[in-house]
């Protein structure tokens, strides 16, 4: 059997292709309406050239542009806008993501930069819902410390 997407694509919380354009991505040139992925079904989604690139783009999205521009502080908030419920099944995800971390849905989790641990569970438990696996922890711990250099 293969491994799933997001480990296939070194991009622990499946980030679609956008106009945004990360470190170590593989694919940051391809057009959306392209399908010359380098893995063939894999078009709609970024690939990275290492898991820590892709554990760095998760991590900027959920401390910088998440909590940073939208303000978003709790699992709920988060996953409500990962996850939307018109793709998934926005509830399920929230309870696994907390139940996993031992964090409330609505509690307030604190700054990045104040409360890591807490933001680390997160982005690991929202990796064992999309992947359907826990993945190795060292290459996310890596991807953290990248997205926290200026």
């Amino acid at each position: 059997m293969s491994e799933p997407r997001g480990i296939r694509n070194n991009n622990p919380l499946n980030i679609r292709l956008s106009k945004d354009k990360w470190q170590g991505q593989i694919n940051a040139n391809v057009n959306d309406n392209d399908n010359n992925s380098s893995l063939k079904g894999e078009s709609d989604f970024c690939q990275f050239y290492t898991m820590e690139y892709g554990w760095r783009a998760a991590f900027v999205i959920l401390c910088r542009t998440y909590y940073g521009k939208y303000g978003l502080k709790t699992i709920r908030d988060i996953v409500s806008r990962w996850a939307p419920a018109k793709e998934n099944n926005t509830e399920a995800y929230i309870r696994h993501v907390s139940d996993y971390t031992g964090i409330a849905p609505n509690k307030v989790l604190g700054s990045p930069q104040e409360h890591p641990t807490q933001w680390l569970l997160i982005g690991y438990a929202m990796a064992v819902v999309e992947n359907g696996k826990a993945l190795p922890a060292v290459a996310m711990l890596k991807g953290y410390a990248l997205a926290n250099q200026p």
